[in-house]
């Protein structure tokens, strides 16, 4: 198995949507509160800091996209694999 075979992507790939996860769950906890519009705007903040991460990390490059199926594949497998 190679590297491009694995479908988990690189650490720094996961290391950008934690990122926004976090911002995404800072955001709604301050949008609960009252609205408490100081974490919902330091939310959206680390939500962007996220998003450029996204760009330098280049994320959308850890697609691996598999060969394409047919009826005999999933004949000869059986339906579970």
């Amino acid at each position: 198995m190679t590297a491009r075979d694995d479908h988990w992507g690189r650490a720094s790939s996961w290391l950008a949507v934690t990122v926004i996860m976090l911002g995404s769950a800072i955001a709604g906890t301050g949008l609960c509160t009252g609205p408490n519009w100081f974490l919902l705007w330091a939310g959206a903040a680390v939500c962007v800091i996220g998003a450029i991460l996204v760009l330098v990390f280049r994320v959308f490059q850890d697609v691996v996209v598999d060969r394409p199926r047919t009826t005999r594949d999933r004949t000869a497998r059986g339906v579970l694999g």
